[in-house]
């Protein structure tokens, strides 16, 4: 039985029925219209008070998961409640008019007396209900009035659409009572009073009111209500009964029948017909949405019958549909009480949003008032229009229910149409959208209207009024001379090259700028206004509208006006004068009557004048004002500007034409695209040879921050809001500005004095300097004309810029666009949004309900070429995507329309296949713009949006891992065996797939050609020397290289890591799936996976970020004590620790990685004794690990895997830090860190494992000098990896090996084997296709060549490092790139790069949040250009880079990269000395004494080795000579030599050399000769191609001045 009314429901008829009453559906189907039919029954009419303001409440919250769905919950829950009472008490309900409804009891005359009986018992039930329901912070009240008697139904409306009234005494006494009813009150109506069974009700009399008050029903004990009401409903025509008795509605069985669909969809909106023929988008129509409102009011001249005032409603009616459907609008109610008919009128339904939805709502309203006000019979027409956001949806029961609107705005426009009446009205914000001009409005005074707090101001709509203002066109705003045009250089270039042209030539120029709406064409045409000011000529600006389209000549007649001075008079006769005097050597006084229209004068009209026809008149006109403008342009040239230049009307465009041929005169004009083929003389000026046509761009990243900073007047903004508002805007200053006044409304943004940055104490929360500033060319712009503001803007608490709702002016645009999309092509996009911003075809494919591949690719193709949505082939394209917006363009109409138009239709077809095969190998699609995902987003329900998400994480759950390049498994290794990860409803088979993806099966991987070595025979005997340990080392990398080299038939078949591409299309918005689900334990096990790819990408920011959101979830979970919640917990600490590493903020490092080692229950000592004992245990158990290799031994289980992965990682770091510390005792904390980290590398019997332990402990050994045991660790990493099975997995860790060996050489001085395995190890890594770990190798080996002074490999390397940066958009290997070009400068004599390219790339990328949050790379930049300023001795600029570098060297990290950082700016220190010495400044020798005890101090701590030695000892010397301690300098110089003949360090070692021959010259001190060095600095293409030696440019150094003192030697 259920199964057969699920099958009822889901027919056509049945649903329709659900909107219609009974009355309807079982009536006449006459076709005459009007047609009126009499009956009699009892009238309920329900109030609902509460919605109305929960609507405003839910329409301006912030976020969106404001959930119009939770409005449709609350508002069903009550009105659902309401509906299924009446029909269980035999009732139809007629109408619902927003939380209001209208029920009819129709029975016969003589039933009436027992039917109210019934009535006023569902009445009482009815409040009842509510009184014993709880509302959920909404105080819900109802107020009901019954009314009894006889009643008229009209029927009216044409062929397209039908509507009915209910009118007649009883419905305007069923309103009265609902009206004099308070809250949970029952009043009857007199009439209904007279004809009750008054012995059955007690009643309450009301004062000075025939109408009574229903206390309760006074039943006789003896009395059975259910047979009397079983008695009453045999009279019910329609009440269910028999089989059907269980069923509340009889219609719900009803069968098909065409014939009566057809009939009663005539009564359905047409949004309602398409949500019942479309199956997929049920409940689509249940939204918050911006619509506009205009509610229609008719007052008759005497309220006669029905059948008088018929045909009156149908008149009104039909016009009213027509107008309103023409413009997309449509009725949605029509009801009729005492104060006339209503028709409440809806632009913007679902699929039915416009453009100028705001004007035509208005067009439409002037439109009908003016019709209605004719029609026979209506004495007033009143018509009220509001816009805004309302609740749009279905409400009632889901046997019946109406489409209907609810909110503020709704109850605003019903208030105006009745307390301004006769009249159009309109709110503020609608007079604010409409984009007339202000002559069509004229504000009213304010009235008190009931229920409305505060309407704003209130305007009345005039409509084009004839007598149009002159002045009122000009093009105005509010131009502050000190706010710049931001953004737009490009387009005032093309102002002032066209002016230039049009100044000097004596031709017409055509300026165009074509813009979409909010792209700032006003703006620029003000600005222009403003530049164009000069003398000898004049600047004419007016802004059109859309009505100046439909006003012929009405550009020309402004432009006229102007010339002739009549745009200042204020009266005709004034007017009169003036063109009198001005034309009346040019026409004859007897013909001046042909101005009385244009220009409204009132000249008497001449027979001659009488006589023309309107055209022979209107050329009369065009030929004098052409003279007038020949005569005018001789005396000073004329620009006219034209806002909106799309409205200017055909006749103006053909003058326009006519003169640019005649008259020398500049056009500038900016104009929207236009909607239709323009008018011939419109194509013809465009296609002009002196037109210039520009394609306006958006503006850049940097522009909108510029803007967003000087609007604010704040000296930064946080980089979330940044992003936030760059990514939404999408470089549209409209845009911009909207979402800026949708977080000022919010009171999201808070303002704060500018913080000193030594006053700031380091904590997690401010880690990143999360400020991102203006450019340096704004700091001359300041709002204020001082100094400008100290405060920076931030963002109030707990505000979360990800899940803000979009503004409602940016929803409104992306609903215009979705609405204008097919049905289907709208359910793609609202799936799309489902999944995120960026997305993949496979998971759209996998949502999307009845769809094939072939659909799906020609819908995509469509939405990319509409620019819905853009398409990427791959993760890396995606990530390389342009930062920057499309800029301005000229576009060439001269020459395209000479192209052959043949076979057009065959390219356009020709290019949307190829789109189609693009999408086909696109498989990364992104919305163009985030306001369209949000929008659509929210569109969905809760339920629909819960299973969508659901329907994502299933399938993204199997994808969340590491690519098969980088062997599967999860980033955080051995992960998800710690944690839960599975779905509830998903089976096991599923989560075994990842488990097996974990476990690196050697089967499944690529063998080589194995080395075999005897497992019982030593690699390495005891007496074996490290030179032929080198040797034997070099060989099986070389042979390793051979067996792995493409040319052989063991090759390597894999790709290039996409782990990248995995993060951004699965784990991120798995992460946010879940979220959305409210899985918080899954959601923070993704974010945690995501902040540990990030750390391997060197995004420390990204990776900040998400722990960030991690932290908050896991502060949900703090009442979860499981183990996998502590292992998830010390994740997170580890991986903050390490965050906090790489920003060289060690402190903070050492206390997050001590938190996350005590979760993982190996805790690390506070106290020295305790380290002590400590190391003793650590050092028994290395022996008892050491030993039990040789032995074959279970290896631990997954999850203790993971615990030792986690140990593993902090103990490295840790050791690293306490090495860093000043004091001694340090270093037993730093070698009991080393020992447990290699005990827990050697208890995870994991070869890669064992061997990063084994070479961070020798690291740890050369960099403490301990000799005597790095080489033994060294060898036993070796020895591993030669007993390794040369797999593809064995190959990679010997790359891991050999990379991490020549690293730690170079750090450690060994130059020329540094080169040896850095050679190897970066081929290692090409074949096994691992840029990021190649373009590491790469960056250390071209110091080391440049060190060298091997030039021509280090050019080659450096080669390889640009186009491994270029392919894989890689912006460190960029930076440490152009670095080293900085070095070549400054050091090896030569330019590679020129240093204004250097210096470019660090301006445009030191925002960079890769290289901004990452310690060292910054650093060696700003100091190398400070350096080279200092040398020039340009001290200003020298300043502003050292000021940058020394921001960042507090951020110490034990890094070469660091360290190299730091010699550089001590090198900056050492120039900025001898400045001061020169200047004999005062504490010039504190200074001198401080910055050699600084350089004594890093040579002392060692913290990465000793390869940059030799320069702190050559910058010592110098303080020491700069001093004058001769001694030691002498001391330094020579232990400086010794090092680097011991290093190899050829560079370093010229310079030495030329330094000492300098200092201990006895010729006479010198001027700075380091500019005539930079003259004649050769560039590498000089020097390879022989015309410069090697010999010449080792002579190009900087030799440091040593005039300064007399020679101490």
């Amino acid at each position: 039985m259920s199964a057969r009314r699920e099958e009822l429901k889901d027919r056509t008829i049945i649903r329709i029925a659900a909107h219609l009453p009974d009355l309807i559906l079982y009536g006449d189907f006459s076709p005459a219209r009007p047609s009126v039919d009499y009956f009699d029954g009892v009238l309920m009419f329900v109030d609902i008070s509460g919605f109305t303001a929960m609507t405003e409440k839910f329409s301006t919250a912030m976020y969106m998961d404001r959930g119009a769905e939770q409005l449709v919950e609350m508002l069903n829950h009550y009105i659902s409640a309401i509906v299924e009472k009446v029909l269980l008490f035999g009732g139809d309900i007629l109408k619902f008019a927003g939380d209001a409804l209208l029920a009819l009891w129709k029975v016969e005359r003589k039933q009436l007396k027992n039917i109210i009986t019934v009535v006023v018992k569902c009445s009482l039930e009815i409040h009842q209900l509510f009184g014993a329901q709880e509302s959920e912070g909404l105080d819900v009240r109802v107020k009901i009035g019954l009314a009894a008697g006889h009643i008229t139904m009209l029927v009216f409306g044409d062929e397209t659409r039908n509507f009915f009234l209910v009118t007649g005494q009883a419905v305007d006494d069923v309103r009265l009572a609902q009206n004099m009813a308070q809250m949970n009150d029952v009043i009857l109506s007199p009439n209904c009073w007279q004809l009750c069974d008054r012995n059955m009700i007690e009643i309450e009399r009301i004062p000075d009111q025939r109408a009574v008050k229903v206390n309760f029903l006074k039943l006789p004990p003896t009395f059975n209500f259910d047979e009397f009401f079983m008695k009453c409903m045999m009279f019910m025509d329609y009440y269910p009964s028999g089989d059907h008795k269980n069923l509340l509605r009889l219609a719900c069985m009803l069968e098909s029948d065409p014939q009566l669909e057809l009939s009663l969809q005539k009564y359905l909106m047409e949004s309602i017909l398409k949500q019942i023929d479309d199956k997929q988008l049920r409940g689509y129509l249940s939204e918050l949405r911006p619509v506009t409102i205009v509610f229609v009011n008719l007052i008759f001249k005497d309220q006669n019958k029905a059948e008088v005032l018929g045909p009156a409603i149908q008149e009104a009616s039909v016009h009213i549909n027509s107008v309103v459907r023409f413009f997309r609008g449509q009725i949605n109610k029509v009801f009729m009480f005492d104060k006339g008919c209503s028709f409440l009128c809806v632009f913007g339904f679902p699929g039915e949003k416009a453009p100028d939805e705001v004007a035509h709502a208005l067009e439409s309203a002037v439109d009908i008032h003016g019709f209605c006000s004719q029609v026979h019979k209506i004495y007033t027409v009143s018509v009220g229009v509001t816009s805004g956001t309302v609740f749009c949806g279905i409400v009632g029961h889901s046997v019946r229910h109406e489409y209907t609107v609810i909110g503020q705005k709704v109850n605003i426009a019903a208030r105006m149409m009745m307390y301004y009446p006769g009249i159009v009205t309109c709110d503020s914000v609608t007079y604010n959208c409409s984009d007339l001009p202000a002559y069509f409005f004229k504000e009213l005074p304010k009235k008190v209207m009931k229920g409305v707090a505060d309407p704003g101001p209130v305007y009345q709509c005039l409509g084009l009024n004839e007598k149009v203002m002159f002045g009122m066109a000009y093009l105005v705003g509010n131009r502050n001379e000190c706010y710049p045009l931001l953004g737009r250089e490009r387009e005032i270039n093309y102002f002032r090259s066209t002016m230039k042209e049009f100044l000097t030539s004596n031709c017409s120029q055509v300026l165009m700028y074509e813009g979409l709406p909010g792209y700032g064409k006003s703006q620029i045409l003000m600005g222009l206004e403003y530049l164009s000011q000069g003398e000898n000529h004049r600047t004419i600006a007016i802004a059109l509208t859309k009505v100046s389209f439909h006003q012929n000549f009405y550009t020309i007649q402004i432009l006229m006006a102007n010339v002739l001075g009549l745009d200042t008079c204020k009266h005709y006769k004034e007017r009169q004068s003036n063109l009198q005097s001005k034309v009346k050597a040019l026409l004859d006084e007897k013909f001046h009557c042909i101005f009385n229209d244009i220009f409204h004068v009132q000249f008497p009209i001449t027979r001659e004048v009488s006589k023309m026809s309107a055209s022979k008149k209107q050329k009369q006109l065009e030929a004098l004002f052409m003279k007038i403008l020949e005569k005018t342009v001789k005396q000073e040239r004329i620009i006219f500007i034209i806002d909106e230049g799309q409205f200017v009307d055909p006749a103006s465009w053909a003058f326009l034409e006519k003169l640019i041929q005649t008259v020398p005169i500049f056009i500038i004009m900016s104009l929207s695209p236009f909607s239709e083929t323009p008018c011939p003389s419109a194509s013809t000026i465009i296609k002009n040879r002196n037109t210039t046509y520009i394609t306006l761009g958006a503006v850049q990243p940097s522009d909108i921050r510029n803007k967003v900073c000087l609007d604010l007047n704040v000296k930064g903004i946080p980089k979330d809001l940044d992003l936030y508002l760059v990514e939404g805007s999408c470089g549209i200053p409209f845009y911009c500005e909207e979402l800026l006044k949708n977080l000022d409304l919010h009171r999201v943004l808070v303002f704060q004095p500018v913080e000193s940055e030594e006053k700031t104490n380091v904590t997690w929360k401010n880690l990143f300097k999360n400020v991102a500033k203006p450019t340096e060319e704004l700091k001359r712009f300041t709002l204020t004309g001082e100094e400008g503001s100290k405060e920076i803007c931030k963002l109030a608490r707990g505000v979360r810029l990800k899940n803000l709702s979009p503004p409602a002016s940016l929803k409104e645009i992306s609903l215009v666009q979705l609405d204008s999309m097919s049905l289907s092509y709208q359910m793609l996009v609202r799936c799309a949004a489902i999944i995120g911003l960026t997305f993949t075809t496979e998971l759209l494919f996998e949502i999307l309900p009845c769809w094939n591949m072939k659909m799906m690719i020609k819908a995509l193709a469509a939405l990319v070429e509409c620019n819905i949505f853009d398409c990427f082939r791959s993760g890396k394209e995606l990530c390389r995507s342009p930062t920057q917006n499309a800029t301005s363009f000229e576009v060439n109409f001269r020459s395209l329309s000479l192209r052959p138009t043949e076979g057009m239709a065959n390219q356009v077809d020709e290019e949307l296949r190829e789109l189609e095969n693009k999408v086909i190998e696109c498989h990364i699609i992104r919305f163009c713009r985030p306001m369209m995902q949000k929008t659509a987003y929210e569109l969905w329900l809760k339920d629909q949006k819960t299973d969508m998400h659901l329907k994502c994480a299933r399938y993204l759950e199997d994808r969340a891992h590491k690519c098969d390049h980088c062997h599967g498994g999860d980033f955080i290794p051995y992960h998800h065996f710690t944690v839960d990860i599975r779905l509830n409803s998903l089976d096991v088979d599923s989560i075994r797939k990842m488990a097996n993806v974990q476990d690196l099966r050697p089967e499944e991987h690529t063998n080589f050609s194995r080395i075999e070595i005897p497992g019982n025979l030593e690699v390495f005997p005891e007496n074996c020397s490290s030179e032929e340990i080198t040797e034997k080392v070099l060989s099986f990398f070389d042979v390793l290289i051979t067996k792995m080299s493409p040319s052989q038939e063991d090759i390597i078949p894999l790709e290039s890591c996409h782990c990248e591409e995995i993060l951004e299309v699965v784990v991120m918005p798995l992460a946010h799936h879940f979220l959305a689900l409210g899985e918080n334990s899954k959601a923070l096990y993704y974010f945690l996976e995501a902040a540990s790819e990030y750390l391997i990408l060197r995004d420390n920011y990204m990776a900040y970020t998400y722990l960030n959101e991690g932290e908050r979830l896991l502060k949900t979970l703090k009442n979860d004590k499981s183990q996998s919640h502590v292992f998830e917990s010390a994740t997170f600490y580890s991986l903050k620790g390490q965050v906090c590493f790489n920003m060289g903020q060690m402190v903070l490092a050492k206390k997050m990685l001590r938190k996350a080692l005590k979760l993982l229950n190996r805790p690390f000592p506070f106290n020295l004794v305790s380290v002590l004992f400590y190391t003793r245990v650590e050092k028994n158990k290395h022996f008892h690990y050491m030993n039990q290799q040789a032995k074959q031994s279970s290896p631990p289980g997954k999850k203790r895997l993971a615990e030792l992965h986690q140990q593993t990682t902090c103990f490295f770091l840790l050791w690293k830090i306490y090495n860093l510390n000043y004091f001694f005792h340090c270093q037993y904390y730093a070698y009991l860190a080393v020992l447990m980290g290699m005990n827990a590398a050697l208890e995870t019997q994991d070869d890669l494992q064992i061997v990063k332990a084994y070479l961070e402990y020798s690291l740890h050994c050369q960099v403490t000098g301990q000799e005597d045991v790095w080489l033994k660790y060294e060898v036993l990493a070796i020895e591993r990896i030669f007993r390794l099975p040369m797999t593809d997995v064995g190959s990679g860790i010997v790359a891991y090996v050999a990379d991490l060996l020549g690293y730690t050489k170079v750090i450690m001085g060994h130059l020329d084997l540094a080169i040896d395995l850095g050679s190897r190890a970066q081929k290692m890594w090409a074949l096994l296709r691992n840029p990021n770990a190649q373009y590491k190798v790469l960056c250390w080996l071209s110091k080391c060549l440049l060190m060298k002074t091997r030039y021509k490999p280090m050019i080659q390397v450096l080669g390889w490092l640009w186009d491994l940066a270029v392919t894989e958009n890689q912006i460190f290997s960029k930076a440490f790139f152009y670095l080293v070009c900085l070095e070549i400068m400054l050091y090896a004599g030569f330019t590679y790069r020129a240093f204004d390219e250097c210096v470019g790339f660090i301006r445009c990328n030191e925002d960079n949040r890769i290289l901004k949050f990452q310690s060292g790379i910054l650093l060696g930049l700003y100091s190398c250009v400070a350096i080279w300023y200092a040398r020039l001795q340009d001290w200003d600029m020298f300043q502003i880079f050292f000021n940058k570098a020394k921001n960042l060297v507090p951020r110490r990290t034990p890094s070469a990269l660091y360290f190299q950082g730091i010699c550089g700016f001590m090198e900056c220190q050492v120039l900025h000395l001898q400045k001061e010495i020169e200047e004999c400044a005062e504490n010039a020798q504190d200074s001198g004494v401080q910055l050699l005890k600084n350089l004594e101090h890093l040579v002392a701590q060692n913290i990465t080795g000793t390869v940059y030695f030799p320069r702190l000892y050559h910058l010592m010397a110098y303080v020491c000579l700069l001093m004058g301690d001769g001694q030691n300098c002498d001391l330094f110089l020579d232990t400086a030599l010794q090092l680097c003949e011991a290093q190899g360090n050829l560079l370093e070692m010229h310079w030495l050399n030329m330094s000492r021959e300098w200092w201990y010259s006895s010729s006479e001190p010198t001027e700075n000769l380091w500019p005539l060095t930079l003259q004649g600095l050769p560039s590498w293409h000089a020097v390879v191609t022989g015309q410069v030696s090697l010999q010449e440019i080792q002579k190009n150094k900087f030799l440091m001045r040593v005039n300064i003192l007399d020679n101490p030697f």
